[in-house]
C-alpha cells in the first residue's frame, strides 16, 4: 500500500455488460505477476463468485492493488512490478472492477465514490449502449477523469472484415458518439447553472429594491454588484486521441496503444518532432509522398491519399493479423518480428496455435499494461490533486463551482489529502461486503503457526483482535481521504442521517454515531485480502469491526492517528466535534422494483432466515428487506437476475436453510379515464363520480366526487414527491408544536426534550423513504424548490384550464402516505371550507370553523388515505385521481351523555369506511384502468434474427419504440418497452429464440396505461393512450358481438392481471370454475 498519495491512482473499470472489463483487467494482473500471462483473458480473475464464472458476467465490485514502475531514465515504461532503472518511479494503482449489467448498476455508483478516474470500455462493434451512458453520467456527477478504451478492436478485422480506411471512419464516428453524450451532460449542467444564476440575480435585485425602499434612496445609488454569468469551457470534457485519453485495445489479444506510441516510433524515421506528429496522427491529415510533409484535407487537390492514422497505424496492425490469423505466412511473420526487434522463440514462431503467437507479438510490440498504466498516470490526477475538486462537491452537494477554499482544518486536510500524524482522520465506507471466514487471511495460516498463535493469545488475551464467531465476516469497502488509520484504534462511525448542525450528544444524533474499534485493515487483492497495520490517506482498503453498527455506508472520523479513547462517551466527543463530518450516502441511479415474499421450508428455521436477511441487507447495497403488515418477509431487487443472486446467497451463505420464494410480486397502479362509451353515472342528477355517504346513527352525511386528474398535474406530483414529503414533515412538526401549547410555561424538562419534535420530524423522513420503497415508488429528483412548489402547481393548474386553478387552492391532503399523486380537495361552501395547505396550518383551523364538523374531518381524510392506498380493482395504490369533498353535514345528539359519546365514536369509525368505499366507487363510476410498471429494453441483434426478436417482444405485450442501425456493421439496436410483469424469463427466451445472437438490457421506466395488445406497436402516443382497456369490458355492440362472440373469445389482458393480483392477495375473483358441465369423455386406448 502506497505511503505517498502523489504516486497513487484510484480508478474503476466500467462500461456496458460484455464489453470486456474483467478480461482487460486480467492483462494488468498478468503484468503484476498475479496470474499467468497465458491465462490472461481466460481466467477472469476478479470474477470470484461461482455464478459469475458460470454466467460470464460480473455481479460484485472487486478491488485489486497493483504496483507498476514508470521508467524516467530512458523514456520507456516497463509496466512491470519492479523498477526498470534507478530513476524509475513506482506507482500504486488501486483498481476496482465494476459490473456492467443494469441490475448491478448500484455497484458502479458505490465504486465511483472511492475513485478519482474511470476506464470506460466500449465495444467497437456494439458502440455506445445504455450502461455506457450511465457510467459516463456517473463519472461526470462524481467529477472523475474518464479514459475511453475502444475495446475488442480485433472484431473489426476478423469479424466485420473492414478495411483500414473503413475502420478509421468507424472509430472516428464512435468517438463522436461518445463525445455527443458528454456534450449533452455539459449542456444540461449549463442550463441548471443558468437557472441558478437567474434566481440569484432576481433575489439580489429584490433585496436591493427593499433596501432602497427602507432607506428612501434611489436604487441606482445602492450596491450595483450583480453576478455575471460565468461561462465555462467544455474543451476538457471530450475524448480525443491526441490528448491521450483514448486507448485502442484488444483485451483478448493482449494489446493496447495510444497514438503517442506510434508518434515516438515514426518521429525519427520521418524527421518530424514527436509532439507535432502526435497532433496530426489522428484526424484528416495526410502525408505527401513527394515532399514528405503533412498536409490537411484542403491541400489534397483531388489526390486519393490515406490518412496518417491509416497509413502508419492501422495498416501495420492489419498486416500482423493477416500474416498470423487470416492468411498465415511464416516468412512474413519472421520479417515482422525482425523489423519490430521482438524476442520470440523459434518454437513459438513455428507453433500451430496462431492466437498464442499473435498474443506474443502484440504483448511485446504494444503491451496492454504499459499503455494503460501510463494513460492512468497521465490523465487521472493523484488523490492530493483530485480531492481539491471532488471533495468540495461531496461536502457541499449544491456547489456549482470547480472548487472552493477550505474553511477549517478539517476541510484543509480533506482538500489536500493530508497524511500528517496530527491530521484529522476521515475515511468513507461506501458499502459492506461479506467474506466467508475460511477465506480470511487469519484462517489460511499454517496449522502449526495457528496453534502457536492460539497459545500466545491464551497467554496474552489483550493482544487478540477477534473477528467474531460468524461464518460470514462483514468488511467495509473504504477509502481514506485524510490522515492515517491504524489497526486497533478507536474511531467514530458517523451514519448518513447524522446532522452536523447538532452536537453528537443531541437526541437526534445519538443513534447515528458511535465509537468503534478498528479490528483489522486489509489491502484488497481481488479474491485475497492482505492484512496491513496502517493505511495512509489516498488509499482504498477493507476494514473490519463495523458490522454491528454500520448498515451500508458511513463516515469514519477521529482527531488524530491515535483515535479516540476506548468507549469514549458522546458528551466527551462533543468537545472535539470539529473532527466529525458526514459525507452522506451514495445516490443510486435506479430503484428496486421487483419483490418476492419469503418463508422457510421448516417453520423452525424462521429465526435463522431473519438473521440471514439482515446479513443480506448489509452485504448487498441495493436489496431492500422489510416485513409486511401481514407478517411475511419481502425482499426487493432491481431485476430478475439480482433477485436470483440474492436468493442464492441467502440459501447457501447467510441463512443456510431451505427457503421458499413466491412468484415475483410486481406493483400496479389504479386510475380512471373519461371513455366515450361509459355507463350512466351511479348517482342520478349529479356529476359523474359523485357519491353520497352516511355515518352510523345518521350523525354525519357527506358528498364526495371523484375526478381523474390531468396528466400534467399527475406528472408534476410524481416528480416532486420528495417536496410534498418535506411539506408534510413540516406540517407534522407544526402539529407537534400545537399539541405542546397546553404545557405549563417554565416547566423543567430533561435535557434535550425540546428537540423531540425535530427528532420525530427527522424520523418521519426515514419512514417516508421506506414506505415509498415498499410500495414501489421512486422518489425522483424534484423539478422545483420547496418554496416554489405551490406557485408551480397553480401555474400548471392554470395551463390545464377548467376548475383546476380554483380546486388547487383548496387542497386538503395528498395520498397515499400523504405524499402520493392523488388529491383530497375541500370544495364545500364558503362558510365551511377552510382547508388550504398553502396558507393555512392543518392543525390550527380558523375560529369561525364549526367545532362539531372538525371532529369528523380526520375520519374523512383517513378514509381517503386508505382508498388511495388500496384501490377498488385489486387493492393497488391509485394514481392521478382527485376526490372533491362537496358537503359534510353533522347532526349532534340532543342529549349529551355517555350514550351520545359512544354514538359519536361509532360514527367517526363508520365515516372512515364510508369515505373509503365512496372514493373507490367514485373511481369505478369512470372507466377504470390498470397502470403497468414498464421496463425500457435495449436489444442488440443481428439483422437475420430481427423477426424473432419482434416476435418475443410482441408475445410479452411490449412495443417497439425505435430502431438504430449500427453503421458499418450488421447489428441493429432495438429500443422497446415491456411490462415488468411480463419480463420474467424474457432474457432467457430471447437468447433461446435467437441462439444467443440477441441480448436485452431492462431498465425501469415508470407506469403507463395498459392498452390493447394488438395495438401495442403503434408509435402514436396519443392513440396508444386512447386505446386503454377496461378490466370490466365485455362486448356489447353488434360489431363486437360478431367479432368476439358473447363470451369474448379474446382474453381481456387487464382483467387477467387484475384477477391474478386479487387471487394472490386472497380477494374474491369472479371466475367460472366449470365452463362446460357435460360429462367428460375418456379416450380409448
Amino acid at each position: 500500500m502506497a505511503s505517498n498519495a502523489t504516486f497513487t491512482r484510484n480508478i474503476t473499470a466500467s462500461g456496458h455488460v460484455d464489453h470486456g472489463k474483467t478480461t482487460y483487467i486480467d492483462s494488468l494482473l498478468a503484468a503484476n505477476n498475479i496470474i499467468s500471462s497465458r491465462l490472461a483473458g481466460k481466467i477472469r480473475y476478479l470474477d470470484s463468485r461461482e455464478d459469475e464464472q458460470e454466467r460470464g458476467i460480473t455481479m460484485e465490485s472487486s478491488a485489486v492493488s497493483l504496483r507498476f514502475s514508470s521508467g524516467t531514465a530512458s523514456g520507456t515504461n516497463s509496466g512491470t512490478a519492479t523498477p526498470t532503472s534507478a530513476l524509475s518511479t513506482v506507482y500504486t494503482v488501486n483498481l476496482i472492477d465494476t459490473p456492467g449489467h443494469v441490475d448491478f448498476s448500484s455497484e458502479v455508483s458505490i465504486s465511483s465514490r472511492l475513485c478519482d478516474g474511470t476506464l470506460v470500455l466500449v465495444d467497437v462493434v456494439e458502440g455506445v449502449c445504455t450502461q455506457t451512458i450511465s457510467v459516463l453520467r456517473q463519472a461526470r456527477a462524481e467529477r472523475m477523469k474518464p479514459i475511453l478504451i475502444l475495446n475488442k478492436f480485433d472484431r473489426l478485422i476478423t469479424e466485420l472484415q473492414l478495411t483500414p480506411v473503413e475502420a478509421y471512419h468507424h472509430l472516428a464516428q464512435l468517438i463522436e458518439q461518445v463525445n455527443a453524450v458528454m456534450g449533452s451532460f455539459f449542456a444540461s449542467e449549463r442550463l441548471e447553472d443558468d437557472l441558478r444564476w437567474r434566481e440569484e440575480r432576481e433575489r439580489r435585485l429584490e433585496a436591493r429594491k427593499q433596501a432602497a425602499a427602507i432607506s428612501d434612496q434611489p436604487a441606482e445609488g445602492l450596491d450595483q454588484t450583480i453576478l455575471e454569468f460565468q461561462e465555462k469551457d467544455d474543451e476538457d470534457i471530450y475524448f480525443s486521441p491526441e490528448r491521450g485519453n483514448v486507448i485502442f485495445a484488444s483485451a483478448i489479444d493482449g494489446w493496447a496503444f495510444r497514438i503517442g506510441k506510434f508518434a515516438r516510433l515514426f518521429s525519427n524515421k520521418l524527421g518530424i518532432n514527436e509532439d507535432n506528429l502526435k497532433r496530426v496522427i489522428w484526424g484528416d491529415y495526410y502525408m505527401d509522398p513527394k515532399t514528405k510533409r503533412v498536409i490537411s484535407q484542403k491541400h489534397l487537390k483531388g489526390r486519393s491519399l490515406k490518412p496518417i492514422f491509416v497509413q502508419f497505424v492501422l495498416e501495420n496492425i492489419w498486416n500482423v493479423y493477416d500474416s498470423v490469423i487470416t492468411n498465415p505466412n511464416p516468412e512474413k511473420v519472421n520479417k515482422i518480428v525482425t523489423a519490430l526487434n521482438l524476442r520470440i522463440l523459434p518454437r513459438d514462431l513455428n507453433s500451430k496455435n496462431h492466437r498464442h503467437l499473435l498474443n506474443l507479438i502484440f504483448s511485446q510490440w504494444l503491451p496492454l499494461a504499459t499503455c494503460t498504466i501510463q494513460a492512468i498516470i497521465d490523465v487521472v490526477p493523484p488523490p492530493n490533486i483530485a480531492q481539491r475538486t471532488r471533495l468540495p462537491k461531496i461536502v457541499y452537494p449544491q456547489l456549482s463551482e470547480e472548487t472552493q477554499e477550505p474553511k477549517d482544518k478539517m476541510e484543509a486536510g480533506l482538500w489536500a489529502c493530508s497524511a500528517d500524524e496530527d491530521s484529522y482522520v476521515v475515511a468513507y465506507i461506501s458499502k459492506m461486503f461479506a467474506v466467508q471466514r475460511k477465506e480470511m487471511p487469519e484462517s489460511k495460516k499454517l496449522k502449526g503457526r495457528r496453534n502457536e498463535e492460539s497459545a500466545e493469545a491464551q497467554q496474552n488475551p489483550e493482544n487478540e483482535t477477534p473477528l467474531g464467531d460468524e461464518d460470514e465476516i462483514l468488511l467495509g469497502f473504504s477509502r481514506l481521504y485524510s490522515g492515517r488509520l491504524r489497526s486497533g484504534s478507536w474511531i467514530a462511525a458517523v451514519l448518513p442521517k447524522y446532522d452536523q448542525r447538532k452536537p453528537p450528544s443531541h437526541p437526534r444524533n445519538a443513534k447515528y454515531i458511535a465509537t468503534v474499534q478498528v479490528k483489522a485493515l486489509y489491502t484488497m487483492m481481488g479474491r485475497e485480502l492482505v492484512p496491513v497495520e496502517e493505511v495512509t490517506a489516498g488509499n482504498v482498503f477493507a476494514i473490519a469491526g463495523f458490522e454491528g453498527f454500520v448498515g451500508r455506508s458511513a463516515t469514519l472520523c477521529s482527531p488524530s492517528v491515535q483515535g479516540f479513547a476506548e468507549a469514549q462517551s458522546l458528551q466527551e466527543i462533543s468537545k472535539i466535534s470539529d473532527c466529525l463530518i458526514n459525507l452522506g450516502s451514495v445516490n443510486l441511479q435506479v430503484s428496486p422494483i421487483v419483490r418476492v415474499a419469503l418463508e422457510p421450508a421448516e417453520s423452525a428455521d424462521m429465526p435463522q432466515m431473519i438473521k440471514g436477511l439482515k446479513l443480506l441487507s448489509q452485504a448487498d447495497p441495493f436489496v431492500e428487506v422489510f416485513q409486511q403488515q401481514t407478517g411475511e418477509w419481502v425482499i426487493l431487487g432491481a431485476g430478475e437476475l439480482h433477485l436470483e443472486r440474492c436468493l442464492k446467497d441467502l440459501r447457501e451463505r447467510f441463512a443456510k436453510v431451505d427457503i421458499q420464494a413466491s412468484n415475483p410480486i410486481v406493483p400496479f397502479r389504479e386510475t380512471a379515464v373519461k371513455a366515450p362509451d361509459m355507463a350512466a353515472p351511479k348517482t342520478a342528477n349529479a356529476a359523474r363520480g359523485t357519491l353520497h355517504g352516511i355515518a352510523a346513527h345518521s350523525l354525519a352525511t357527506f358528498t364526495v366526487r371523484a375526478v381523474p386528474m390531468p396528466e400534467a398535474l399527475t406528472t408534476f406530483l410524481l416528480t416532486n414527491q420528495s417536496v410534498v414529503a418535506h411539506l408534510e414533515r413540516v406540517a407534522r412538526h407544526e402539529g407537534h408544536d400545537h399539541m405542546k401549547k397546553g404545557h405549563q410555561e417554565g416547566s423543567v424538562r430533561p435535557d434535550g426534550a425540546e428537540a423531540s419534535g425535530a427528532s420525530q420530524n427527522e424520523d418521519s423522513e426515514e419512514m417516508d423513504e421506506q414506505m415509498a420503497i415498499v410500495h414501489g415508488e421512486i422518489l425522483q429528483k424534484p423539478s422545483v424548490r420547496t418554496e416554489d412548489f405551490w406557485d408551480a402547481l397553480i401555474k400548471i393548474a392554470k395551463e390545464v384550464g377548467g376548475d383546476w386553478e380554483k380546486r388547487i387552492n383548496s387542497v386538503w391532503a395528498f395520498g397515499p402516505n400523504r405524499i402520493g399523486p392523488n388529491l383530497l380537495i375541500d370544495c364545500r361552501s364558503e362558510g365551511e371550507r377552510w382547508h388550504d395547505r398553502r396558507t393555512c396550518s392543518r392543525h390550527e383551523p380558523p375560529e369561525n370553523a364549526s367545532r362539531t364538523t372538525l371532529e369528523y374531518e380526520s375520519s374523512l381524510e383517513a378514509g381517503f388515505q386508505i382508498a388511495a392506498m388500496q384501490g377498488p380493482l385489486c387493492a393497488e395504490p391509485m394514481q392521478g385521481m382527485a376526490f372533491i369533498l362537496e358537503s359534510l353535514k353533522v347532526t349532534e345528539p340532543e342529549v349529551q351523555d355517555s350514550e351520545a359519546h359512544s354514538k359519536r365514536a361509532q360514527a367517526k369509525g363508520s365515516l372512515i369506511s364510508g369515505m373509503r368505499d365512496a372514493c373507490r366507487k367514485g373511481l369505478l363510476d369512470w372507466s377504470p384502468r390498470l397502470m403497468l410498471a414498464m421496463y425500457c429494453c435495449d436489444i442488440q441483434a443481428a439483422t437475420e434474427v430481427l423477426g424473432k426478436v419482434y416476435g418475443v417482444v410482441a408475445r410479452r405485450k411490449g412495443r417497439i419504440v425505435a430502431e438504430d442501425m449500427k453503421e458499418g456493421t450488421t447489428y441493429i439496436t432495438v429500443s422497446s418497452v415491456i411490462p415488468v410483469v411480463e419480463s420474467f424469463g424474457f432474457a432467457d427466451e430471447i437468447r433461446k429464440k435467437t441462439a444467443g445472437a440477441a441480448s436485452p438490457q431492462l431498465i425501469f421506466s415508470g407506469y403507463v396505461f395498459l392498452g390493447l395488445s394488438e395495438r401495442m406497436l403503434t408509435k402514436d402516443p396519443k392513440r396508444y393512450e386512447l386505446l386503454d382497456l377496461d378490466p370490466f369490458w365485455v362486448p356489447t355492440t353488434e360489431e363486437e358481438l360478431e367479432d368476439l362472440g358473447e363470451t369474448a373469445d379474446r382474453a381481456n389482458v387487464a382483467r387477467g392481471y387484475m384477477d391474478a393480483v386479487r387471487e394472490r392477495k386472497g380477494m374474491f375473483v369472479d371466475k367460472k370454475l366449470v365452463q362446460f358441465a357435460e360429462k367428460q369423455r375418456t379416450l380409448k386406448r
